[in-house]
């Protein structure tokens, strides 16, 4: 079918594709409901915001285990949503940027939805699980990979129209990357984002008597910051406070370690300010859609036997060493919210501050639904001990990477994340390096890299991450 032409129309494409037909019922009566925001920061109530107010998602933390120091591999769409659904590195699945498709380099990897199907599960998704460019690509099958669905989404709503009125700070900058928003008012179920509610609450009702792995990839807080305009209400801007941030800042990290430049794109602090309120509006608004499908749970007595795993692609930088948005390797980038629920999770409201990663999504998920034939050479560790006891112990460090073009030639930058520091290293550490003690220095403003009393801890964590990315370099090496 082609891509919807209207803001109410939707693509939908049933059962088959590589995989071919469904098996007849899973092994496992176990659902997941596999929840995506596009850009979504720790700005939620669950994780200590003291504006955004999250009461939905706050839910799902209370149903389970809130990880507190989770991280992507690669803090760009693509590269993050292809190495969580492959369980592979960014390494092993060739994705940096996007354009490639993962099939390109592991044409016969086994992604997590074609797991569910191989065990008789009914999988679909609804929006935004693999990339699509956000908002060019809303109402089209952007960068997915079909034969990890037996039916398909692709809702298109109202902020396409919408997109002539925004107001856009970074006019040189195209709108899937600029600083600008709308307070909208159309109703909630106008939106792409309702309708991706309303479609994944239209498939948990068609599906309700087999198990099944539904998708609903949310758009927002995605920039353009549009949501209706009841959300941007609940925000005034006398609450929002700017994150603190001094021109100096720009040089404590190498020169690549940069995304932004000048500070800010030089936007002015009534601007900055309004975009947060923009960028909350869209989060409030994403929680009420997230809340529709818990109702909906609810309604149809699903809620004992699905499993709730809630995450971001990336972390978001709101001005943070004068950075906006992703793609870097500082904290607010890096770490990413990760939550997982309901069914199969013994620990209930409990937070978690073991390190862990987005890789560790595909076993875990694996496991808690009793799946056969996870393939073996996934890169990531299951979480299920951690959802049993969320303080147990736990020695696996998150390593997540960038890359930078210079004059035709690639600079990668790779970081290892422990519970108390980071290490950074820039094309193998020729074009710098950095180091951060999060204990003494949360916000990450002495890098220590240079100094003779961490030549030793610095060494030490250069050389866990080399061993580590020895190991994923290849799609046939577990991790």
């Amino acid at each position: 079918m082609n891509a919807p032409t209207s803001r109410r129309s939707f693509l939908l494409a049933a059962a088959g594709g590589a995989m071919g037909p469904l098996i007849a019922r899973a092994a496992s009566p176990r659902n997941v409901l596999f929840i995506a925001s596009d850009d979504l920061n720790h700005c939620m109530s669950t994780y200590g915001h003291p504006v955004v107010q999250t009461p939905n998602i706050d839910r799902i933390a209370r149903a389970g285990v809130r990880f507190d120091r989770s991280y992507c591999q690669f803090p760009l769409c693509s590269p993050s949503r292809t190495s969580l659904m492959t369980g592979l590195a960014p390494d092993a699945t060739g994705v940096y940027d996007l354009r490639k498709h993962f099939r390109e380099s592991v044409p016969d990897v086994v992604t997590l939805g074609q797991l569910f199907q191989k065990n008789g599960a009914f999988a679909a998704r609804v929006g935004k699980i693999y990339h699509y460019g956000n908002p060019g690509q809303i109402g089209t099958d952007g960068l997915d990979d079909p034969p990890s669905w037996n039916a398909k989404v692709n809702p298109k709503g109202i902020d396409k129209a919408e997109e002539p009125k925004l107001i856009n700070y970074t006019p040189n900058r195209g709108i899937g990357s600029a600083l600008c928003f709308y307070s909208s008012p159309a109703r909630d179920e106008e939106h792409t984002d309702g309708m991706v509610a309303s479609e994944t609450i239209r498939l948990m009702e068609e599906n309700r008597g087999r198990s099944w792995f539904l998708g609903a990839g949310f758009y927002r807080p995605h920039c353009p910051y549009i949501a209706p305009s009841k959300y941007f209400d609940r925000v005034p801007l006398e609450k929002v406070k700017l994150v603190p941030f001094e021109e100096w800042e720009m040089s404590i990290a190498p020169h690549w370690a940069y995304f932004t430049r000048p500070a800010h794109w030089g936007l002015n602090e009534k601007q900055r300010l309004e975009v947060m309120q923009a960028y909350y509006a869209s989060i409030l608004f994403l929680d009420a859609q997230v809340g529709r499908l818990l109702d909906a749970l609810e309604r149809l007595r699903l809620e004992e036997r699905t499993t709730i795993v809630f995450w971001s692609d990336h972390g978001y930088q709101l001005g943070e060493h004068g950075q906006w948005m992703k793609q870097t390797l500082f904290e607010p980038s890096a770490r990413s919210p990760l939550l997982i629920g309901g069914a199969g999770v013994k620990a209930r409201g409990k937070a978690c501050g073991r390190t862990v990663e987005f890789l560790d999504i595909y076993p875990t998920v694996a496991e808690l639904c009793g799946l056969s034939g996870t393939p073996k050479n996934l890169h990531g560790a299951s979480l299920k001990p951690l959802l049993d006891d969320p303080s147990r112990a736990w020695d696996r460090p998150a390593v997540t990477q960038v890359r930078r073009g210079k004059q035709g030639q690639w600079v990668f930058g790779y970081s290892l994340r422990t519970e108390r520091h980071r290490y950074s290293m820039w094309d193998q550490g020729r074009e710098g390096e950095e180091l951060y003690d999060y204990q003494t220095d949360p916000r990450e403003l002495k890098n220590l890299a240079r100094e003779s009393a961490q030549q030793g801890l610095k060494t030490q964590l250069r050389a866990r991450l080399d061993a580590i990315l020895a190991r994923r370099r290849t799609p046939g090496a577990s991790g």
